[in-house]
């Protein structure tokens, strides 16, 4: 290229393309697909009428410029940090006033993140790592509210009459430094020392915090007011059943009853992190029910059902959808706590993040993820002794690792069970998590009858709990009572089908119909245990052994290899030694199909 046309395309591009430093305001609409879902025309004309008497008007009395739009987002460019907070803070105001009126499900609120520093200009587009971080802020601003940098803090500090909360330091995705944040909240008061009061909610517990509101009779038949609040009552009490949540008490959660409710300022009075709203909608001999989970913390509806039922009789239909939200609703929380968990920075976990880490880690089948559970709920024990949850599930988790060590390990492993088993149930005798580790651990030590007790009792604690119909199964299996493994294992997949620990399920019922000479039904189970999430490597041996009951020696063959691979210690004497604790008849079954297969010791 000559110098000429060096010059011509050097030209051409700084046109084009140019730099300069600027204030960027993100904001979004939170839940937009949900509006958009309810009524689709109704969102987009109140999305039109904010944009055109209000967003649009103080965007241009500030100076700023609209760079783009995505259906529920705005992205801004201002000339200067006051210009970018002052019209930002005056939308959030004025949104407020346009949803005073509104009920609950109409209401359009946003999301707002505020940035300053060099973007790229690229025609009527903007670019850089000061948008980026401008969307960040934007994602975690509190609902109605914002969030801005330090940067933009320090510019408009003693320049406008609005007090920001300080919310430390947030490591932002492919930016090097961490990001200073500030929060502002439409309903901020000033404190007396001249920060804002109420930007900052009421400390959550430790341990995950849910409101159930009143549903909704949307019958118009008084009759089904009833029905509503029995619905919700019934899930109160459910949900308490669960040693890992805090329930808010019916008094509480019912004074909202009748009022047109935004769910955070709900979950902000009430001191919790989790709200579950629905309703109920009689017509003929039908009735449908709705329920939410919502995720104060950031507006995301995390779950979301509906249940049509005929009202043959309308108490066992409350029964059967009572249980049906609980047994939904429970997986989700702990799915999110444990990923909360997983954001947060390794120094700045607490017990209860500990917790979480340990339950991600146990749901994993390999013997590694077991040992990292094991660690995590030892820590958490060692940061608040009496967290009986967590001496519960240490011990749980050693006596889930016996399937996997050896024989030295495993009478240490038992040794340590035992003795947190008996820490948790001293510290909490009658949550049904730590007399299920009390149970577990007895099946581990030949002590069947007692073991099964104890896990019975745990069921009658909380019989909405997937997990321990688990573990019931489990023992039921170990005891050589088959027939009843199924019936358990059928009633932990009803109350939760998506559960993260399917596989495992799949495996007991596959085992227990091995046992029981129902081998085409053990490989179609194993099958399914093996295909799904998760699976252990037993469910590749109970696949194997079918395979070679039916006379598929080849196939079987070539099954073992996957135990193999997945579990290279396995052997006659592994089996032996694993199936230690388990009925004599069921052991020897076990033990007799594999050394017919050429399982060596």
């Amino acid at each position: 290229m000559d110098s000429s046309h060096a010059y011509r395309y050097t030209a051409a591009m700084s046109e084009k393309t140019q730099r300069r430093l600027a204030a960027i305001v993100s904001a979004d609409v939170v839940g937009y697909s949900r509006l958009m879902g309810v009524d689709e025309t109704g969102t987009l004309a109140a999305m039109r009428a904010h944009r055109a008497e209000l967003w649009n008007p103080k965007i241009e009395q500030y100076g700023g410029r609209v760079v783009g739009t995505a259906g529920d987002s705005l992205l801004i460019e201002y000339a200067s940090a006051v210009a970018a907070v002052e019209s930002s803070v005056a939308v959030q105001r004025g949104m407020v006033e346009r949803n005073a009126d509104l009920p609950d499900e109409r209401r359009m609120l946003l999301r707002i993140g505020v940035n300053i520093g060099e973007v790229v200009i690229d025609g009527d587009d903007i670019f850089g790592d000061c948008v980026n971080v401008a969307a960040r802020l934007q994602a975690i601003a509190d609902i109605g509210g914002m969030s801005i940098s330090g940067n933009i803090h320090e510019q408009v500090g003693g320049k406008l009459d609005v007090v920001f909360s300080d919310d430390g330091e947030y490591q932002v995705k492919n930016i090097d430094r961490p990001v200073h944040v500030w929060r502002w909240s439409p309903t901020a008061q000033v404190t007396a020392d001249g920060t804002a009061a109420s930007d900052q909610p009421p400390p959550l517990p430790d341990k995950p915090s849910i409101a159930v509101l009143p549903f909704d009779n949307m019958s118009g038949d008084p009759e089904q007011e009833f029905f509503a609040d029995g619905m919700a009552e019934d899930i109160i009490t459910g949900l308490s059943r669960f040693g890992s949540l805090l329930v808010i008490a019916r008094n509480s959660s019912f004074s909202f009853k009748g009022q047109s409710i935004d769910v955070t300022a709900v979950a902000e009075a009430l001191g919790v992190r989790y709200v579950l709203e629905g309703s109920v909608r009689k017509g003929g001999e039908r009735i449908r029910v709705t329920g939410q989970l919502i995720d104060a913390e950031t507006g995301n509806h995390i779950w979301a059902e509906r249940y049509d039922r005929n009202l043959e009789d309308i108490f066992a239909v409350q029964d059967e959808v009572t249980e049906a939200i609980i047994a939904a609703t429970v997986p989700e929380i702990d799915q999110t706590e444990r990923e909360r968990a997983r954001r947060k920075p390794p120094d700045k976990l607490d017990a209860w993040d500990l917790y979480q880490r340990g339950l991600a880690s146990f749901f994993q089948p390999e013997n590694v993820t077991l040992i990292e559970a094991i660690e995590f709920f030892d820590r958490a024990t060692e940061i608040d002794p009496g967290f009986a949850l967590a001496w519960a599930r240490a011990a749980w988790a050693r006596t889930h690792n016996l399937l996997n060590v050896k024989t030295d390990d495993r009478e240490r492993l038992l040794r340590e069970a035992r003795e947190k088993a008996r820490m948790a149930m001293r510290l909490d005798p009658n949550d049904p998590i730590c007399v299920l580790a009390q149970g577990d651990m007895m099946m581990h030590t030949g002590e069947h009858d007692l073991g099964i007790a104890k896990l019975q009792e745990a069921v009658a604690l909380n019989p909405n709990s997937a997990e321990i119909h688990y573990v019931l199964a489990k023992a039921l299996d170990i005891a050589g009572r088959q027939e009843a493994t199924i019936e358990a294992v059928e009633r932990a997949i009803q109350l939760s089908p998506r559960d993260a620990a399917i596989s495992r399920l799949y495996a007991t019922r596959a085992m227990a119909n091995f046992h029981l000479g129902r081998y085409e039904a053990a490989v179609a189970g194993a099958r399914q245990a093996m295909h799904g999430s998760n699976p252990t490597p037993w469910s590749s041996v109970c696949y194997a052994m079918a395979l070679f009951r039916l006379g598929e020696e080849d196939q079987a063959k070539e099954a073992m290899k996957d135990v193999y691979a997945n579990l290279p210690q396995f052997s006659l004497s592994f089996a032996r030694e694993t199936l230690s604790h388990f009925a004599q008849g069921t052991s020897n079954n076990v033990l007799e199909t594999l050394r017919r297969m050429g399982v060596t010791e």
